[in-house]
């Protein structure tokens, strides 16, 4: 599979909320139009709903292509949870409050580098 990274970081910079850049950038692979992508990711923005105290969106993006792809509850949330590890070592949280340094002022990830990574480690987790 072609790494389609960029491209998920593209259309964050053209206005798609992390969820919707993540989702949408794989939504074929998932056997799902564009809109319909974009639309069911709408409410995943801002750590879902605009409220910053959950998950980061392109977490939660990524997780939801998986399970459209696996069709295996028991893969999916196995994929999910090396995922949402990986996300965590690397960045030190998932959640956007935190991420975004709303607490302590000092932020962790920018959400267009959240969208590179979660793609990244959705590539991943397809490609086994």
């Amino acid at each position: 599979m072609e790494s389609r990274i960029e491209e998920a970081a593209n259309k964050k910079m053209c206005g798609y909320n992390c969820a919707q850049a993540v989702a949408c950038t794989y939504c074929d692979l998932a056997g799902i139009d564009e809109e319909t992508m974009r639309n069911l990711t709408q409410g995943f923005a801002v750590g879902t709903g605009g409220s910053l105290e959950a998950s980061c969106g392109a977490i939660t993006g990524a997780v939801a292509v998986l399970g459209q792809i696996k069709k295996n509850p028991q893969a999916t949330m196995q994929s999910s949870r090396r995922i949402i590890s990986a996300f965590k070592e690397q960045n030190g949280t998932v959640i956007c409050k935190e991420l975004k340094g709303i607490e302590d002022g000092i932020v962790k990830r920018e959400c267009i580098d959240c969208v590179r990574d979660a793609a990244a480690l959705l590539e991943k987790e397809l490609a086994q």
